[in-house]
């Protein structure tokens, strides 16, 4: 089959193989995978518009168990760095969410080992009460999967009882690459691997939780380990259909243990795997552009390659940040950087709801 029938197939609606899939990533010329994304990205979304979402990244600790080889963010528990935020200073940076016209706020850490779960239903509920109107979408996979087992509770009980305490929606992280060559070689081994992140998630989904599938990629994996990331997203939602949307972003190397080890997804990768994940998430309704990692422009050309959403203006964020790379936008920005793809800019809650 041709590069230009398994396009065409894509955009009618047909499913695409693995091999197909994979065949686009080394025949798929950039501008006919982006027509072709863009194509199902109109049938799938409202035409002439584009979201986006004001919320904050809030990490309320630093130190990690895990020491990725690919995070520049973690801490140990004996860094003169390390920190755990207390309460009212999340609080704090919550309320100045608010006030700048916030709706969400994506709550995650590290992975503290003195943490229990105490702490994270103690601190759900303070928010909570608090901020009611507020959309706490929080802790992902390596949280949960590191509480149960050190509370020796099924990951149904822990998520079960961060729900009734606040939480409403769980954050893709600790994705990265859903395979488990690539996981072993830039993951600690003791994270959670490619089966047990997918059933976090179908555990979530069948709680009634909704959460997002996230991609890290230009480690160094090989076209066939994004290709089973894709596949392992798809077949999950197929069985719940529990994912709002799918978010991938290139890795960034400074100060991390890969730097100068693998060479970083630029520009044209990125868009080139934007595209696909378009072309091979059929049951995904929202794939999530970039500017974070690849700046405005890459971020306004996103929106021709698939995306139809910009996600945060980011009024914090301190992973990728601590990797070297700082892009910033205001609400005016956004909207102007969409206006001037020719698309109408859309205010949205974390669940896709608009406001």
């Amino acid at each position: 089959m041709t590069v230009a029938s398994i396009l065409d197939k894509a955009v009618v609606g047909e499913r695409i193989d693995a091999g197909e899939i994979e065949r686009l990533f080394s025949e798929g010329s950039l501008l006919e995978l982006g027509q072709a994304a863009d194509a199902v990205r109109r049938q799938k979304t409202e035409e002439g518009v584009a979201s986006y979402i004001i919320d904050r990244n809030i990490n309320y600790t630093n130190v990690c168990i895990y020491r990725c080889r690919f995070c520049a963010f973690y801490r140990t528990k004996e860094a003169s760095d390390a920190y755990v935020l207390p309460f009212s200073e999340i609080a704090d940076k919550i309320a100045e969410t608010v006030a700048s016209g916030g709706t969400g706020i994506l709550l995650q850490g590290g992975v503290h080992p003195d943490l229990r779960m105490e702490f994270y239903e103690d601190l759900l509920r303070q928010l909570k009460t608090n901020f009611p109107e507020v959309h706490l979408h929080a802790f992902s996979v390596p949280e949960i999967w590191f509480l149960a087992k050190v509370e020796k509770l099924p990951v149904s009980d822990v998520i079960s009882r961060l729900m009734a305490v606040g939480l409403e929606s769980i954050p893709g992280g600790g994705a990265e690459i859903l395979e488990d060559t690539t996981r072993r070689r830039i993951l600690s081994r003791a994270k959670a691997n490619t089966d047990q992140w997918l059933e976090v998630h179908r555990i979530a989904h069948d709680l009634g939780l909704r959460t997002t599938a996230t991609m890290m990629f230009g480690v160094g994996e090989p076209t066939a380990a994004r290709v089973d990331h894709f596949l392992g997203i798809r077949g999950l939602q197929d069985r719940t259909g529990g994912f709002t949307a799918f978010i991938p972003w290139t890795f960034q190397d400074r100060s991390t243990d890969l730097e100068g080890e693998v060479e970083p997804a630029g520009g044209f990768d990125y868009l080139k795997t934007l595209a696909i994940a378009r072309l091979a998430l059929d049951n995904v309704d929202h794939v999530q552009g970039s500017w974070v990692t690849q700046g405005a422009k890459i971020g306004q050309l996103s929106l021709f390659f698939g995306a139809d959403d910009l996600g945060s203006i980011m009024l914090e964020e301190n992973v990728v940040a601590s990797a070297g790379v700082e892009f910033r936008m205001t609400q005016p920005d956004m909207e102007r950087t969409i206006r001037e793809a020719g698309l109408t800019p859309r205010q949205r809650r974390t669940l896709y709801e608009p406001l």
